[in-house]
């Protein structure tokens, strides 16, 4: 017998998004790979049509990784006027790892997220007569 959604215990989005796990079960995985969505969920057959996170993964790492380590490479580029060198072995993979290992966290708190709170596609209402 397959459980409705209402049956299931509520997950937090965080705990279940950032781990990449099912937000209906917490158990399944929530990706095929590194950040394309599985197809459902093996262990409780929940189907991820429902997600579109689009780009609001890569708007938060922007915001909240890739502009602050841009700021430091500009700031110790004005301050210290460092070598090339410096901005190849220190700047570029501060850069990378302050954006890239954040994206899949982040698109799996925001896939949960839809789950948890059922967001839909907005859908205009017209008047009635």
């Amino acid at each position: 017998m397959i459980k409705s959604n209402d049956e299931w215990p509520r997950l937090e989005p965080w705990r279940v998004g950032i781990r990449g796990r099912c937000p209906r079960c917490g158990k399944g995985r929530l990706f095929s790979g590194f950040l394309k969505l599985a197809p459902g969920c093996e262990a409780c057959g929940l189907s991820y049509d429902f997600a579109e996170p689009a780009d609001g993964p890569a708007f938060f790492v922007i915001c909240f990784g890739c502009v602050p380590s841009v700021f430091f490479a500009v700031w110790a580029e004005v301050t210290f006027q460092p070598s090339m060198w410096f901005h190849v072995l220190v700047s570029v993979p501060l850069v990378f790892l302050s954006c890239v290992p954040l994206l899949r966290p982040l698109k799996g708190w925001l896939v949960a997220s839809q789950f948890h709170h059922k967001a839909e596609e907005g859908k205009l209402v017209g008047r009635e007569d």
